[in-house]
């Protein structure tokens, strides 16, 4: 398949009525296990999880170079469409979708960092015109807002309807979906899904937000699970050492995946 077909099967699946869920990746293995198992649809990249990998922290300190490296090796090892997450675009975001398209990606997120809105809405609209002149016309933008993320300490109404602006501004410049990563209520989805449309709104499976299932019903695209999925691969191999050092051993579920 050429790169611009798993752009369009990508953007397909996020506006079906079946929710597409990603259990995000951060290498080749991780990228090759979840590719493998059965029902898996897409792979999404966790951008938290490439950076601790590689030794850097959070927040694009880690080189552009290094996170699209990462990235091609894991479309590498999988027939699958994958989505990079791209945190803010690393100083420019048009060039860096360019570069990841180069490696096979067909879709990303994108933080607005909370910028002036008519700042991170152009910034969409350039990622968008860049990806359609790469010959991507379908690239699937996950326009991030951080309402949630960065307004911990605001009002929760005025936080909201922050997310409803900026992700209303962000599918008018062109964006097919937008990513509110929060612990969200079934009342604050059912208020962002009726303002972005169905099959418009990305969330984030952190414990307490309403089951896969009922966010399906409600008419929710997509749901990501970031930096969890490598968090809950480190617990397993933390928990084993712990058995190891009580004199245990190797748990008997343990499957070869490599």
């Amino acid at each position: 398949m050429t790169t611009s077909s798993k752009a369009t099967d990508l953007l397909a699946l996020h506006h079906a009525p079946e929710l597409l869920t990603v259990v995000n990746v951060w290498d080749a293995i991780s990228a090759k296990v979840v590719s493998d198992t059965e029902g898996t649809k897409a792979l999404a990249t966790a951008s938290h999880s490439i950076a601790a990998t590689l030794g850097y922290p959070d927040g694009e300190v880690i080189p552009v170079e290094e996170m699209i490296d990462m990235c091609r090796r894991i479309v590498e090892h999988t027939s699958l469409p994958v989505s990079a997450d791209l945190e803010g675009g690393y100083g420019d975001a048009a060039d860096t979708v360019r570069r990841a398209i180069g490696v096979g990606v067909v879709g990303c997120n994108l933080e607005d960092q909370m910028k002036p809105l008519a700042e991170a809405a152009k910034q969409v609209e350039s990622v968008m015109a860049a990806a359609a002149a790469e010959g991507v016309p379908d690239f699937v933008l996950n326009a991030r807002t951080d309402a949630f993320h960065l307004g911990r300490e605001r009002d929760r109404g005025e936080v909201l309807a922050d997310a409803v602006e900026r992700g209303k501004a962000f599918l008018d410049a062109g964006a097919p979906v937008v990513f509110v990563p929060a612990i969200l209520t079934e009342e604050e989805i059912v208020t962002l899904v009726e303002a972005y449309g169905p099959q418009r709104l990305t969330t984030i499976a952190i414990p307490g937000t309403p089951s896969l299932a009922r966010q399906q019903e409600l008419g929710v695209a997509r749901v990501s699970h970031g930096p969890l999925s490598q968090n809950v691969a480190l617990t397993a191999l933390q928990e084993l050492v712990e058995e190891v050092q009580r004199g245990g051993g190797v748990p008997k579920t343990m499957r070869i995946l490599n």
